[in-house]
C-alpha cells in the first residue's frame, strides 16, 4: 500500500466478538476506547460483527456507543474458525477502509488479528496497555520537522519480558491494528435506546483447504467465577508456600465475600488454576481492594493489578518491589499476619 492511498482510510473500527450469539464484554471495552480515539480524530466508531443469525446483537452495540455496526451474517461463521472469519474481516477492511482496527486479545482475537493484518498487509501491535492519538516520531527530528506525522495511533505495550515499555506506531500502512487484553480498557455506561446505523455486508467466503471442520465442541464444565468481576481479591504468590496455605487466604477473602487469586508462581507450583492468575500472562483486574500476599511484585504481575483502588501488600522482604505500588504495606510473616488480620476484620464486621 503506498502513502497516496492512506487518506482514504477513515474511522475507528472494533471487532465485536460474539460467542454463541452473546457479545463478549471486550467488545464494549473496545468501543469505550474507540470513542476516545475517534473524538481526537473527528471521526466515528464502527463495530464489526461476524457470525450467523447475529443481527439481534446490533442494538446492544449501539447502546454501548457504536455509531455504526457492519454485520457479516453467514452460516459459515456460526462457530469461530480462522479461515472464514479472517476472510470476512479482511473483506470488511478492504471495502470500508478503517484508519484504525482494534481487536480483543482473547483466544479468538490473538488468532484472528495477526492473520487479518497479514492479509491486508499492515502491522499489528499485540497486547497494548495504552492507545492514544499523537505525533510520530513523538519528538520531531531537528531539521526534519515536516516529516513528523500527526494523528497517528500510538500503541504502548510492555516489551523485553515486561522490563520496559515500548510505544509503537504504524505510520505508512493502514489500518493501524492493535490487540488489547480484556479488562484493560473501560466500557462506557450503557445508554438505553441509543441506536447505531446497521450496515449488512455479504462478502463471498471462499471455501479452501484451510477450512477446518468442527466435529464436536466440548464446553469446559466447572464454573470458575471470574476474578475480573471480584470487588475484593486476596492474591497469593510464591511466599504463601503451599496449596494448603491458600485456605488461609480464602478465609480472609470470605470476610469480604471476595475471591482468591494468585501470581504466576502459584500456578506453576500447581497451587491454583491458571484461571485465577493475575498479571501479564493472566488477567487484568481492577478490584476495590487487592491484597498481595507473599507476592514479590514483578512488573509482569503489577501490570495486571496496578489499577486496583486500594492495594495492601504483606511480604517478609521489606525490599520487595510490591511495596512501591502498595497503598499499605506490612513487612512480616504472612502465616501470623493473615490469620490475625482475618480475626480482626471478622470482629470489626460483627460490630457493624
Amino acid at each position: 500500500m503506498n502513502n497516496m492511498g492512506l487518506e482514504e482510510y477513515k474511522g475507528v473500527f472494533i471487532y465485536a466478538q460474539q460467542v454463541d450469539n452473546e457479545l463478549s464484554s471486550i467488545a464494549f471495552e473496545l468501543i469505550g476506547k474507540a470513542k476516545e480515539l475517534a473524538k481526537d480524530l473527528g471521526t466515528d466508531v464502527t463495530a464489526v460483527l461476524l457470525g450467523s443469525n447475529v443481527k439481534g446483537l446490533t442494538d446492544e452495540l449501539g447502546e454501548y456507543g457504536a455509531d455504526k455496526v457492519i454485520v457479516v451474517d453467514n452460516p459459515e461463521l456460526e462457530t469461530y474458525r480462522t479461515e472464514p472469519y479472517a476472510q470476512a474481516l479482511a473483506a470488511v477492511i478492504n471495502e470500508y477502509k478503517p484508519e484504525i482496527m482494534l481487536v480483543g486479545a482473547t483466544a479468538i482475537g490473538r488468532d484472528l488479528g495477526p492473520t487479518v493484518s497479514a492479509r491486508v498487509a499492515t502491522g499489528l501491535t499485540a497486547d497494548c496497555t495504552k492507545l492514544e492519538i499523537g505525533d510520530f516520531p513523538i519528538n520531531a527530528v531537528p531539521g526534519k520537522e515536516d516529516e513528523q506525522k500527526h494523528n497517528q495511533l500510538l500503541m504502548t505495550r510492555p516489551a523485553f519480558g515486561g522490563n520496559t515499555i515500548a510505544t509503537i506506531a504504524c505510520p505508512d500502512n493502514r489500518p493501524q491494528m492493535a490487540t488489547v487484553r480484556p479488562g484493560v480498557m473501560q466500557k462506557l455506561p450503557k445508554e438505553a435506546g441509543r441506536k447505531a446505523e446497521v450496515i449488512e455486508f455479504n462478502p463471498t467466503l471462499e471455501k479452501n483447504n484451510r477450512y477446518v471442520d468442527i466435529l464436536n465442541v466440548v464446553k469446559a464444565v466447572g464454573n470458575v467465577e471470574n476474578i475480573m468481576d471480584a470487588k475484593v481479591l486476596v492474591s497469593g504468590g510464591r511466599g504463601v508456600g503451599s496449596k494448603e496455605n491458600f485456605k488461609m487466604l480464602q478465609d480472609l477473602a470470605d470476610v469480604f465475600g471476595g475471591m482468591v487469586s494468585c501470581s504466576r508462581a502459584a500456578v506453576e507450583n500447581g497451587w491454583l488454576a491458571q484461571d485465577y492468575q493475575v498479571g501479564q500472562t493472566g488477567k487484568t483486574v481492577r478490584p476495590q481492594i487487592y491484597f498481595a500476599i507473599g507476592i514479590s511484585g514483578a512488573i509482569q504481575h503489577v501490570a495486571g493489578m496496578e489499577e486496583s483502588d486500594l492495594i495492601i501488600a504483606i511480604n517478609k522482604d521489606e525490599d520487595a518491589p510490591i511495596f512501591s505500588v502498595a497503598d499499605y504495606g506490612i513487612v512480616g510473616d504472612l502465616n501470623k499476619i493473615v490469620p490475625a488480620l482475618t480475626e480482626a476484620l471478622k470482629a470489626e464486621m460483627k460490630n457493624k
